[in-house]
Parts: structure tokens; C-alpha cells; sequence
């Protein structure tokens, strides 16, 4: 709630208007499917639905939705001791591990996580990294062996280097590949040892060197996103306001989705939420109207879990009700 005090935002009255809740997919059936499933520990239909999306078309949503259900880190151990030489039941082991890693770590910043918090966080993650390495030297195309390891790269501090090399293999594989992006993105932020300079340069080459109408254009909002909040009460508006700001989200919107060539799937649904956000702080009330016209209603917890990480769904009615819309 702090940050949402932080906007100098209230939740008022909205009438008129379509409702807000939190969109737990992206309106894939196959993921509620999968999740159930994953809930069910009925591993012949998780299986069933991850070999029936090809990683070409982007399997992470799915995988993800097995990973952040409690209890398969029971169950898929012994679905990898009955299928030793399968890769799939080590990719959403390792998976799940990433996830179940962060769940011992918390959000909390590191000086209010305990030292056995952290021990925990790192074996999980270890664990996770023998096994995304296995399904990467069985399946070299595969490309979420690779972004799983951009993740557990950062939690284990594997330093710069590894972590670049970790993403360049993941984009081989799916060039436009926005998970990917997002993690290099987080990766040389500033809150993670890198640099504001160095996170706008990558955003805008990644969205501007992708075709028109690319998912990868959010990149430019995030990185907006992210150094409004690093910043100070009072700076970070004043940064949010800058005219250089403004225009480099409208041009990252016309290479994305204002695009004619821009296709509702996937992801979409969040990059439509991420520019609410940042449009909204830049003072750009016609261009954020906009966004939320499109989203109707259908909140991504990113990013408005950084207004209010209890009930994103509330940030993003205080946003929507303070433009006017």
C-alpha cells in the first residue's frame, strides 16, 4: 500500500465501467488445464498439454502454471524415477523448483531474509540448475531450459557474463522470446548491479530491433517502470514527467501494440497492463485511457504488484479511476 500512497492514489467509486480483477492466464483453457492437472498430480495430462505446444510457439505460461502449484515437487520426482531418459519431467522439475525457490526466499529485500531463508532459496535453486542443464544438453533446441537458468542465474549470482551468455542461448532458440527479455532486462537493472543507462539501451534495441507489432516493445514501459521506482518521492514523478519520457513510450506503443501487425496472444494482455501503468504515471492520460479501454478490466498482477502486492487488481482501479477515464 505504500506505493500506492505513493501515486497519491484512493480507492474511489467507479461506476459505469467494466469491473477489475486479477486474469490468471492469458484466457488459454489449456492452462487452467494444465493447472488442475498439476493440482491433481495427473502427470499423463500435464504431459499430454506441454508436448501439445511446441517450444516454438512458447510453452512458458503453461509450464508456469504447473511450476507455482504447491506439491509437484513431490510428485514429478517420481515421475523422473519412472521415465529416467525423458526430458520433460526434468524441465518442469527444475521449473517448479525456480518457483519453489523464490517462495522460500520471499520478495522481501535481502537484509529481511534470514540466512536459513536464503540457504533454502540457493540448494532449490541449485537443484533446479541440474536439471534445466540436463533437458538443455538432451534437447539443444529447447529454449525454457535457458530461460529457467537466466532465472536461477540471478538468484546464485553467477555474475554478468554467465548471465548474458544464458540469455544469448535462450534467444537463439526464439529470438523474440519475451520472458527471456524480461529476465536480461531485470538482470542489468540497476537494483540487480547494473545500470539505468545500460537497461533503456537494452530495451529499446530489443523492442526496435524486433518486427512491428512485437510483445518486446513493453521492455521500453518496464524499464520506465523501474527506474520511477528506485527513485525518491518527488524525483520519481518528476521523472515519470520528463517530455523524453512520454515520447519514447509512445514510440515503443506505435512499434507494438498500436501496430496493425500486433496479435492478441500470449502475453498481450500484459503488455497493454504495463503501459496503463507507465502512461499513467507519465501524465499521459489520453494514451493510458487508451490501454485501459483495451484491457477492460483484465489486470495482470505485473506490474501492478508494485502498487499494491496484496491486490493488484485494487492498483489498477486507483490507476484507472485517477486518469479520468
Amino acid at each position: 500500500m505504500a506505493l500506492l500512497r505513493k501515486l497519491g492514489l484512493t480507492l474511489g467509486k467507479w461506476t459505469g465501467q467494466p469491473g477489475a480483477r486479477v486474469q490468471q492466464d492469458s484466457g488459454d483453457p489449456e492452462v487452467r488445464r494444465v493447472r488442475e492437472a498439476a493440482e491433481a498430480a495427473d502427470w499423463a495430462t500435464v504431459r499430454e498439454v506441454l508436448e501439445a505446444r511446441s517450444e516454438k510457439e512458447d510453452r512458458t505460461e503453461l509450464l508456469w502454471a504447473v511450476a507455482d502449484t504447491a506439491g509437484v515437487e513431490r510428485w514429478i520426482a517420481d515421475v523422473m524415477e519412472g521415465e529416467p531418459e525423458a526430458p520433460l519431467p526434468r524441465l518442469v522439475a527444475g521449473i517448479r523448483h525456480v518457483s519453489w525457490a523464490w517462495e522460500a526466499r520471499t520478495a522481501a529485500r535481502a537484509k529481511d531474509v534470514s540466512r536459513s531463508q536464503f540457504e533454502v532459496f540457493h540448494a532449490r535453486l541449485r537443484t533446479a540448475e541440474e536439471w534445466l542443464y540436463e533437458v538443455a544438453e538432451r534437447e539443444p533446441e529447447w529454449v525454457s531450459p535457458w530461460y529457467g537458468l537466466q532465472m536461477t542465474g540471478r538468484g546464485l549470482q553467477v555474475g554478468r557474463q554467465v548471465a548474458r551468455r544464458r540469455f544469448e542461448a535462450a534467444v537463439r532458440r526464439q529470438p523474440q522470446h519475451l520472458g527471456a527479455h524480461q529476465q536480461q532486462l531485470q538482470q542489468i537493472c540497476d537494483k540487480w548491479g547494473g545500470s539505468h543507462e545500460e537497461m533503456h539501451s537494452f530495451a529499446r534495441e530489443a523492442a526496435f530491433g524486433a518486427p512491428a507489432g512485437t510483445l518486446l516493445g513493453q521492455l521500453v514501459a518496464i524499464g520506465h517502470i523501474e527506474q520511477w521506482l528506485s527513485l525518491d518521492r518527488g524525483e520519481d514523478d518528476a521523472y515519470m514527467r520528463r517530455p523524453e519520457v512520454t515520447l519514447s513510450l509512445r514510440e515503443a506503443a506505435e512499434h507494438s501494440y498500436r501496430h496493425p501487425d500486433f496479435v492478441r496472444h500470449g502475453a498481450w494482455n500484459q503488455v497493454l497492463n504495463t503501459f496503463a501503468m507507465a502512461f499513467a504515471l507519465a501524465g499521459d492520460r489520453v494514451s493510458a485511457r487508451e490501454c485501459f479501454q483495451i484491457t477492460e478490466g483484465r489486470v495482470t498482477e505485473f506490474p501492478w504488484y508494485y502498487i499494491n502486492g496484496s491486490d493488484p487488481a485494487a492498483a489498477y482501479r486507483a490507476t484507472r479511476s485517477s486518469i479520468g477515464r
